[in-house]
């Protein structure tokens, strides 16, 4: 395991930066609870803990690096406000936290982001221009405005500011279950995975990280089999978190940090859902159901074996879901 000053000069984020994001965001961030269940053991052949980012400040953990983001402003530049471009959860997280500081918040979403998470924005406050649904068209919008109003780009996965944030999942959790043998983590751009596994490797350097990640948007599969960074140039899946490539500061995370990347189908994504709806009585995201649904698969049941992996903890990444398509996804 690198130390922490290694990891300075090759990372994103160290355990030290972790570590004061934590005391950043204490007293506006929860520390979510974790869930468990036999009948869900059951199904999996092993312990499951769910770490229940769903019940986070505003449904999902990117209130944690939106948080420590704008925390992390000087006075005189936040006062102009933040901006981001995102297809939901970011964007509802970094409103509610310029929200909290009293400075405005512009967010760029795709024209097809889901009706909740439009809402969720609007909500708390933040501005919203929509774009047309690529990447391209977002960040073009996204420079206009910024040169606009002079605010402050806070990007939803490629910031040190918002990995060290998303990096205190992994502080609470290996405080909450010590014994956990490894982590199941949906990847998307990778902020949220990145952050845990710097602060969890640097806890219990032998703990397992795994990815989950749909098979219609694959490229952290692709670049870490090919060992060398790919994007995805269309992606197809019901989860509309998880459809972004990785970035310039995760991809040497994931290369290096993480474990593996398990690939799950849409129809596993939604056997997952309703496991968490029934067992669990909760109502998770598609985004967030995937990591359940690493665990279940063929692929990590047959890791389960190989490793002798007892203990697994599960980050249930975001429950912001439209209720008007649950029926959608279970019927």
């Amino acid at each position: 395991m690198a130390s922490d000053a290694e990891q300075k000069e090759t990372y994103a984020a160290t355990l030290k930066s972790i570590q004061e994001a934590r005391e950043r965001i204490s007293g506006f961030a929860h520390v979510t609870p974790v869930f468990s269940s036999c009948c869900v053991n059951q199904i999996a052949r092993a312990n499951l803990y769910f770490k229940c980012e769903l019940l986070q400040k505003s449904g999902a953990f990117k209130f944690r690096g939106a948080c420590n983001a704008v925390l992390s402003l000087p006075k005189d530049i936040a006062s102009r406000g933040v901006i981001t471009h995102s297809s939901g959860n970011h964007a509802a997280a970094l409103a509610l936290a310029a929200k909290i500081q009293g400075i405005p918040a512009f967010v760029i979403m795709p024209k097809n982001a889901p009706k909740c998470k439009v809402e969720n924005v609007k909500r708390y406050g933040g501005k919203i221009y929509f774009s047309e649904p690529t990447l391209e068209s977002r960040e073009e919008i996204a420079q206009d405005v910024q040169k606009q109003t002079g605010a402050t780009l806070i990007h939803p996965y490629n910031d040190t500011r918002v990995i060290s944030g998303q990096g205190t999942i992994a502080l609470e959790l290996l405080e909450q279950i010590p014994e956990l043998d490894a982590l199941i983590v949906p990847i998307s751009g990778g902020g949220l995975i990145s952050g845990i596994t710097l602060a969890a490797k640097s806890v219990n350097s032998s703990i397992r990280i795994f990815a989950a990640e749909p098979k219609g948007a694959d490229d952290a599969a692709q670049s870490k089999a090919v060992g060398k960074l790919l994007t995805n140039s269309h992606t197809d899946t019901i989860a509309d978190g998880l459809r972004a490539s990785l970035g310039s500061l995760t991809w040497p995370v994931v290369r290096d940090m993480v474990d593996s990347v398990v690939t799950v189908t849409d129809d596993e994504i939604v056997k997952s859902m309703r496991i968490c709806y029934d067992i669990l009585k909760i109502v998770v995201e598609p985004s967030g159901a995937a990591a359940l649904a690493a665990a279940l698969s063929a692929e990590f049941q047959s890791k389960l074996q190989e490793e002798s992996l007892n203990h697994i903890g599960i980050v249930l990444s975001g429950g912001n879901v439209d209720l008007g398509v649950i029926g959608d996804y279970f019927n």
